[in-house]
């Protein structure tokens, strides 16, 4: 089990779930719902896998279980606020491990972020894992900028920016960058099928075949 810790933000504070005393650093970004138990649950998973993971509260203290706040939290999220408070995880990363490499992950929203910490923290991050996620559309990402060994993992039947001919999009956009992106699109699966606390759409096998490759980008780049 983990424990709540503060850190700082450019300025200001942060809060987060940290677990883990010793390996690499791994930022775990929330789903829309903020930082619930699947979260900080992913955490532990991390911990016992031998990493150190924090789960930045990037509402601070809020969250629902009603979608229609979900995305209500969603949009009120000031981005410029959420990329000093990823910085501020990346920077406690380093010195609770003593390791310059830091990897990240996200569900849902947090996909999209992982992506943008990436690139906001090239210096700092060396593998990203997204997971189904979309972009808001006033994210600005810097892509020439990423450095990160991404490899990201979505839905077949997912829409928007998350869809598989956008994720497709994407990575043939960043290969042509020169990035090294793979983006695994899952056949016959729905968004969140890595959340087990929803088995109307949570997928067992995928889920596994996608957390094993998680862990393997990470070990080989961190």
């Amino acid at each position: 089990m983990g424990e709540m810790v503060e850190f700082k933000s450019n300025g200001g504070t942060c809060t987060g779930y940290l677990a883990g005393t010793s390996g690499p650093g791994v930022i775990v970004i929330q789903e829309w719902w903020g930082l619930v138990p699947h979260i900080t649950d992913i955490a532990d998973r991390f911990a016992a896998e031998g990493f150190v993971a924090l789960a930045p509260d990037m509402y601070h203290g809020e969250m629902t279980d009603e979608p229609d706040m979900a995305g209500k939290l969603l949009m009120s999220m000031n981005l410029a606020t959420a990329g000093k408070d990823l910085s501020g995880a990346v920077d406690l990363l380093q010195e609770r491990t003593g390791r310059t490499k830091v990897g990240v992950t996200g569900f849902c929203m947090g996909g999209g972020l992982a992506l943008m910490a990436a690139c906001l923290r090239p210096d700092a991050i060396a593998a990203a894992a997204p997971f189904y996620g979309g972009m808001r559309p006033d994210t600005v990402i810097e892509w020439d900028n990423l450095a990160a060994v991404v490899e990201g993992h979505y839905a077949a039947t997912d829409r928007g920016t998350a869809a598989p001919e956008a994720v497709k999009e994407l990575e043939a956009t960043l290969r042509a960058k020169g990035k090294d992106a793979t983006f695994h699109v899952y056949p016959g699966t729905q968004h969140a099928f890595f959340n087990d606390t929803r088995p109307e759409v949570y997928d067992a096998a995928v889920a596994k075949t996608a957390w094993d490759r998680t862990l393997a980008l990470f070990r080989a780049n961190l």
